[in-house]
């Protein structure tokens, strides 16, 4: 494994235990790391990229202890922040060129060769003289990804990315994401379920401090088949349903009835029928048992 994180433990002075024993192993490609706001993902995150220590625990990747030798790992790390601000009235260019020069590539025409590529894979080439804080938010997560890849990195951690894009930033930014991911260790951590099942191949459940649950996606929709279903009801009749059901979820219809999507071993009762399982399914069990299950 690329990326390996033992026992890792952080209590902030507010009495907050934001990181719980925490172990994890991780490889090359996408990495989903899946949890509600509050549940330790960003805390983990930026741990992992050496802005905090933890109170006890070990991170080695690939041979580097991270915790003691934080230069080396800073060497092969790009990190994307949940919030990731810009100079005013910079351009791209100026900007990329002013990051590669602190990231220690000394050579004027080596700094335009990687300004170049990481413009053209972020699709900002036509607007690299603009200034940066006149881009849309998706135009600046996709130079946040331009300027995490000016050294090569070799572990990727992009916290939230996603939160606040329009639809079609969003298809864009996961697509760069996706390309960059195959050779590279990713970590993603999101609340919403769907960029996970978009994206990545494994993935972990995080809340309370605790990794719940590791597993692909498709092992988490498999372990659930037969015991998903669904039924449409009155919107008055909520409350009743979910003292009587484990309710997972539910949707609105366009006639104000909703859909809902209850976990049972078998039919739970009249009206309801069986549903292929879905990863927000796996994701809301998961928060609902609310106590660690094995890790691989």
């Amino acid at each position: 494994m690329n990326l390996s994180i033992s026992n890792l433990t952080k209590v902030y002075n507010n009495g907050v235990k934001a990181m719980d024993n925490l172990s994890i192993q991780i490889g090359k490609g996408m990495f989903g790391l899946l949890g509600p706001n509050g549940a330790g993902k960003s805390t983990l995150m930026r741990t992992v990229a050496t802005l905090q220590n933890p109170d006890s625990g070990q991170i080695d990747f690939r041979g580097i202890d991270v915790v003691k030798d934080k230069i080396s790992l800073r060497k092969v790390l790009g990190y994307l922040p949940q919030d990731f601000g810009v100079y005013p009235k910079v351009s791209a260019d100026e900007l990329l060129n002013y990051f590669a020069t602190l990231k220690g590539i000394a050579s004027k025409k080596d700094r335009k060769k990687m300004i170049d590529e990481v413009l053209e894979l972020t699709n900002l080439t036509e607007v690299r003289k603009k200034n940066v804080d006149g881009y849309s938010g998706g135009m600046k997560q996709r130079f946040g990804i331009a300027q995490m890849l000016l050294n090569k990195p070799k572990l990727i951690i992009v916290d939230e990315p996603t939160a606040g894009l329009d639809p079609a930033e969003r298809v864009r930014f996961l697509n760069i994401l996706r390309e960059i991911g195959t050779e590279n260790t990713v970590i993603f951590s999101t609340h919403i379920v769907d960029d996970v099942k978009d994206l990545c191949h494994e993935m972990a459940i995080m809340n309370g401090g605790q990794f719940l649950a590791q597993f692909t996606p498709s092992e988490g929709t498999q372990k659930l088949m037969g015991k998903i279903w669904m039924k449409t009801i009155k919107r008055n009749d909520l409350e009743e349903m979910e003292r009587k059901f484990s309710i997972l979820s539910s949707h609105y219809n366009p006639d104000n009835t909703l859909n809902i999507r209850v976990f049972a071993n078998t039919l739970p009762g009249d009206g309801f029928s069986s549903v292929e399982p879905i990863l927000e399914d796996v994701y809301f069990m998961a928060l609902r048992e609310e106590h660690p299950v094995a890790v691989a």
